[in-house]
């Protein structure tokens, strides 16, 4: 399953949401392509429709590869770096939104997002420690 989504940064905290399907496990906001879809026009509908939001100079951060902990199938997640030109705020299947350091204990972190993406974020100084 292939997914884009954003690390969106602030202050050196990481913006991560819930989905209403399960509100107890937190990701990077973002979603699935519609077909014939590039990434960053995924990027751009997905932080539309869930957040109200705009990415502004998106840059490729990573590619994961790891398991969708709701399906439990293979993901290709595809992390693009971006800043945002509002406040966010929940929308469409959307539970919650937080500002997070990716410290231990803050909230259940998707295994791909707690394992590869933090750790890379944190190599690079941007998150808060």
């Amino acid at each position: 399953m292939a997914v884009v989504a954003a690390a969106i940064v602030q202050r050196g905290r990481l913006l991560v949401v819930s989905k209403k399907a399960a509100p107890e496990v937190f990701y990077l906001p973002g979603g699935k392509p519609d077909p014939g879809e590039s990434p960053l026009e995924t990027l751009a509908r997905e932080l539309d429709e869930e957040l109200g939001v705009v990415p502004l100079e998106p840059r490729l951060l990573a590619e994961v590869e790891g398991v969708a902990i709701l399906e439990g199938v293979p993901l290709r997640l595809t992390v693009f770096e971006a800043r945002i030109d509002r406040v966010p705020h929940p929308a469409a299947e959307l539970a919650d939104a937080r500002w997070i350091s990716g410290g231990e204990g803050e909230v259940r972190l998707a295994s791909a997002i707690r394992n590869r993406v933090v750790p890379l974020l944190r190599d690079r100084g941007m998150l808060a420690e």
